[in-house]
C-alpha cells in the first residue's frame, strides 16, 4: 500500500519537510522554533482558517503520520491552535464553521468534510499549547517518530471545493488601435502587441 502522495507535500506553507516515514508533525503555532528532521513536517499556523486547511490537507496526504504535536504561542485573535484542536474533536458544520473554535474567522472553505473526518480519524492530537523549549518538543518528537503503525488507508489527496476565478482574462483580439504595432482590448485594459493577437 502506497502511504504518501506522490506530492506529498500538496499544500505550500511555512514549514520543513523532515522525514517522511515519521509517524510524527510538529505545529509551532504562531512560534519560530527551528525543525528537526526527525519529524515528518514541522512549521508554524498562524490561522484558524487556511492555516489549518493547511495542516489537514499536508497530514492526510500522509498516512505515515499519527500524531501531531501543537506547541508554541497561539497566534492572537485567530487562536490556530485551539481551532486545530476544535476540528479534530468536534469536525465543521454544514457551513464549514469549526465547531467550538473561539477564533476570529473558524470557516474551513477548501476541504470536504470527509477530508475533515480522516484528519480526525488518523492523528492523535498533542496539545502542548505554550510549549517553546526545543529540548522538550524534542523528546515529545523522539517519543512519538517511529510510534505505531501507518494509517491503514491510502492517502487522501484533499481538493479545493471552491474553484477561483481568476481575476483578469487575456484578450483574443483589441478593438482599439494605439499604434501601427499596439491594440488594446476596451474591456480588459490590456495593451498587446498587434502581431501576438
Amino acid at each position: 500500500m502506497k502511504t504518501i502522495a506522490e506530492t506529498w507535500p500538496i499544500v505550500k506553507g511555512d514549514y520543513t519537510v523532515g522525514d517522511p516515514n515519521s509517524r510524527i508533525a510538529v505545529v509551532t503555532l504562531a512560534s519560530q522554533i527551528n525543525p528537526s528532521p526527525e519529524a515528518a513536517i514541522w512549521g508554524s499556523s498562524k490561522t484558524e482558517n487556511l492555516g489549518v486547511e493547511k495542516i489537514i490537507a499536508n497530514v492526510i496526504s500522509n498516512s505515515n503520520i499519527r500524531y501531531v504535536l501543537v506547541c508554541g504561542m497561539e497566534s492572537r485573535g485567530h487562536l490556530a491552535g485551539q481551532s486545530l484542536l476544535a476540528i479534530h474533536a468536534n469536525g465543521i458544520d454544514e457551513k464549514g464553521r469549526i465547531i467550538g473554535s473561539e477564533g476570529a474567522i473558524p470557516f474551513i472553505e477548501n476541504l470536504s468534510r470527509e477530508a475533515v473526518k480522516r484528519f480526525q480519524q488518523q492523528v492523535v492530537l498533542i496539545n502542548r499549547i505554550g510549549l517553546t523549549d526545543p529540548d522538550e518538543i524534542m523528546k515529545i518528537v523522539r517519543k512519538y517518530k517511529y510510534c505505531g503503525e501507518a494509517y491503514p488507508d491510502e492517502p487522501v489527496v484533499a481538493v479545493s471545493q471552491k474553484k477561483r476565478q481568476p481575476t483578469f482574462s487575456v484578450p483574443l483580439s483589441g478593438d482599439i488601435i494605439i499604434s501601427e504595432g499596439l491594440v488594446m482590448d476596451a474591456v480588459s485594459g490590456i495593451i498587446c502587441e498587434a502581431e501576438d493577437l
